[in-house]
C-alpha cells in the first residue's frame, strides 16, 4: 500500500465516546503531518474541523476511520463506494460485527496502518437493480443486504424469486432477504439464515416470516444472478439497502442481484478472528 498522507474520518453523532476520541485521533494524525478531511458529525466532536457532506469525505483519501457501529460503516462504505480505500473501522459501542478495533487499540492500530502492517479482508458487495417495465430504475452496491418487505400493517406479498433461469420458489411472506456473506450476521440472521464465512464465495436467500414453514433459506454460488419479482399491488413493498436507503417496488418490478467486482477493504487487527469476533458478540460457549 502507498504511504498514508491523507485520511477521512466518518463518526456516528452524539455518543461520548466520540466527543472523547475524535480530538485525540485529529491531533495524533496532524502530528504526524497527515491530513484530516471529516464529516459534518465528527467536526461536530472538533469545532475547529471544517466538516463536509460525508459522500465526499473519500475523495483523495489514503484511508478512511469510522467511528461508531456497523451501521456507520455501512454508511462509510457506500460513501467509499468503488474506490480500493481501506476503511478502518473502531466500536463506540455496542454489538459490532464489522466494527473490531476498540477504542483502546486506536493508536497502535493506526501506527500498524501507516507503517502498512494491517490486514486487509476483503468484503464483496452486492449489486441489486430495480427493474420496472425493462428500465433499470435504481442501482445500489450493498454491503450486507438488499431486502423486500412489505409496506402495510399484517399483510403478506407474494415475491416469486428465480436464480439464474430456474425457478426457486413462489413465496408468500412478510418479505425476502439477499444477502452477502458479511451479511450473513446481520438481518439474514435474525431471520433464521446462515452464518456465512466472510471469504464463501455465495449469494443467500432468507425468506421473513413465510407462509409456508418449509420455505428454508437457500445458499446459491456468487456467480448466480438473482431475480425476484414482485406480485404484491403498488406501495405494499420497499426495497431497503443495508437498512439504510431503497425504494418503494411497484407491481411487475424484478430486484435483480449479482455479485459485484467491487469490495470493501477492511482492516482487521490480528487478533480479530472470525470465530472469536462470533463467539464474543453472541456470546457462544459461556459458562
Amino acid at each position: 500500500m502507498s504511504e498514508i498522507r491523507t485520511v477521512g474520518i466518518i463518526s456516528k453523532p452524539a455518543v461520548p465516546a466520540g466527543a472523547e476520541l475524535v480530538p485525540k485521533v485529529i491531533a495524533w494524525l496532524r502530528a504526524r503531518n497527515v491530513e484530516v478531511r471529516s464529516d459534518g458529525e465528527t467536526a461536530a466532536y472538533a469545532p475547529a474541523e471544517q466538516g463536509m457532506p460525508r459522500g465526499e469525505v473519500p475523495e483523495g483519501c489514503d484511508l478512511v476511520i469510522v467511528l461508531g457501529g456497523d451501521g456507520t460503516l455501512l454508511s462509510a462504505a457506500r460513501a467509499i463506494g468503488q474506490r480500493e480505500i481501506p476503511l478502518f473501522p473502531v466500536n463506540l459501542g455496542g454489538l459490532g460485527f464489522l466494527t473490531a478495533i476498540t477504542m483502546d487499540e486506536v493508536f497502535p492500530e493506526l501506527e500498524r496502518a501507516l507503517r502498512g502492517e494491517h490486514r486487509v479482508a476483503k468484503r464483496k458487495f452486492l449489486n441489486t437493480e430495480l427493474v420496472r417495465a425493462g428500465s433499470v430504475v435504481a442501482n445500489y452496491d450493498a454491503l450486507n443486504d438488499a431486502v423486500l418487505t412489505k409496506s402495510e400493517i399484517a399483510r403478506m406479498i407474494d415475491l416469486q424469486a428465480y436464480v439464474d433461469e430456474q425457478l426457486v420458489a413462489n413465496y408468500k411472506a412478510d418479505g425476502l432477504i439477499v444477502c452477502t456473506p458479511t451479511g450473513s450476521t446481520a438481518y439474514s440472521l435474525a431471520a433464521g439464515g446462515p452464518i456465512i464465512f466472510p471469504s464463501v464465495p455465495a449469494i443467500c436467500i432468507t425468506p421473513i416470516c413465510p407462509h409456508m414453514l418449509t420455505n428454508r433459506p437457500v445458499m446459491v454460488p456468487e456467480t448466480s444472478v438473482v431475480r425476484v419479482i414482485s406480485h404484491a399491488p403498488n406501495g405494499n413493498v420497499y426495497l431497503t439497502i443495508d437498512g439504510q436507503i431503497g425504494s418503494p417496488v411497484e407491481e411487475g418490478d424484478t430486484i435483480v442481484c449479482r455479485s459485484s467486482r467491487f469490495a470493501l477493504h477492511l482492516i482487521r487487527p490480528p487478533r480479530a478472528m472470525f470465530f472469536d469476533v462470533l463467539r464474543q458478540k453472541l456470546k457462544w460457549g459461556e459458562r
